[in-house]
């Protein structure tokens, strides 16, 4: 049974920091790349990071968003600084077999998907 849980989110004000986790089990870790999405209310799940064979970022969170991971503890995480108000959202984990893809924005490449963790940002 795979389960991806997600942890770290809470409350924050504007220009500070959070550091989101992602544990996983029931899979081979390093055999898949892992990313972050987002959810807004109202709005559409949007792609934020992914870390596979590359990394890449929404532009929306270019410099300011770090994705990293431990294979060793099956861990990926998402260090976010400088946060905005409209960073606010659900944010979700995500599992993909496709490691090795180029391009790894699309939901429908994820087999996973944990529960979401709130980020809330006040201005």
């Amino acid at each position: 049974q795979v389960q991806l849980v997600e942890s770290g989110g809470g409350l924050v004000q504007a220009g500070g920091s959070l550091r989101l986790s992602c544990a996983a089990s029931g899979l081979t870790f390093r055999d898949y790349a892992m990313a972050w999405f987002r959810q807004a209310p109202g709005k559409e799940r949007d792609f934020v990071s992914w870390s596979g064979a590359t990394t890449n970022y929404a532009d929306s969170v270019k410099g300011r968003f770090t994705i990293s991971r431990d294979n060793a503890k099956n861990t990926v995480y998402l260090q976010m600084d400088s946060l905005k108000p409209e960073d606010t959202a659900v944010y979700y984990c995500a599992a993909s077999p496709w490691y090795y893809r180029a391009t790894l924005s699309s939901k429908t490449l994820y087999n996973y998907w944990g529960q979401g963790t709130q980020v809330t940002v006040s201005s």
